[in-house]
């Protein structure tokens, strides 16, 4: 029995117990327990104002005040900074992208520091990313949405992070570049990669998700594993109205 939970806590790769995170005087997450695994992809789900999107912020510590208990391959980093947390192997793609228009998509790449030393190389995120390779040379003003979405991504994988927060990522991309985006996350968790991903887009995440966490309110009401997606629908349509 020993040995098998000691198989179990090396694959943990993050542990959230009794987080609360505040931005100012407003308590946004109310005691979040989740727990996530090397080469799971975890959803979080449900409306806007939930909390979701405050859940990435505060696992980075990037949220005003936090309490309570976040593991990270291993390290307690409740009381920690976020470039050292990243160190941990901890990757965050905000909502808004942030890549540097001025660059081209190969300096982009180039750019990133190494946190850990298992980055992929730039063939590797060409190969990835054949996007991306088609426009090595253009600056990133001149991408699509999906374009840039895809760089963002690969800027993370390039540093080296095994725990991939992704906030919104297919939120106004064509369906090609979604569909894209599903195989490349795919990929990833074939690689051991583990992903937590914040998204409105069920049909894009319920099939390569191994378990959705439902939010409301700040608080995790419910856990649904793939297999019970079925058994639950009622229960998604009253929280996500899909």
């Amino acid at each position: 029995m020993t040995a098998m939970m000691n198989i179990q806590s090396s694959r943990e790769k993050l542990r959230v117990a009794d987080l609360h995170a505040y931005y100012g005087e407003s308590h946004i997450l109310h005691g979040i327990d989740l727990t996530l695994n090397q080469g799971e992809l975890i959803t979080l789900l449900g409306r806007n104002g939930s909390g979701r999107s405050t859940t990435l912020r505060a696992i980075m510590n990037m949220v005003d005040r936090r309490t309570g208990s976040i593991v990270v391959n291993g390290e307690e980093t409740i009381n920690m900074p976020s470039h050292r947390i990243a160190h941990l192997g901890m990757g965050f793609c905000p909502e808004e992208r942030g890549i540097f228009a001025s660059l081209n998509v190969e300096e982009n790449l180039m750019l990133p520091p190494e946190v850990r030393s298992d980055g992929m190389s730039v063939e590797e995120i060409y190969d990835m990313f054949p996007n991306l390779a088609e426009r090595r040379k253009s600056q990133g003003t001149r991408l699509s949405g999906g374009e840039q979405q895809m760089l963002a991504m690969a800027r993370i994988l390039r540093t080296g992070a095994n725990i991939l927060l992704l906030d919104e990522i297919t939120e106004g991309l064509a369906p090609v570049i979604v569909q894209k985006l599903a195989e490349v996350l795919l990929q990833l968790k074939e690689r051991g990669l583990t992903i937590i991903l914040v998204e409105q887009n069920f049909r894009f995440a319920a099939p390569i998700a191994d378990r959705h966490y439902l939010m409301e309110h700040g608080h995790i009401v419910e856990e649904i594993k793939a297999d019970e997606l079925e058994a639950k629908t009622e229960l998604l349509n009253t929280y996500l109205g899909v």
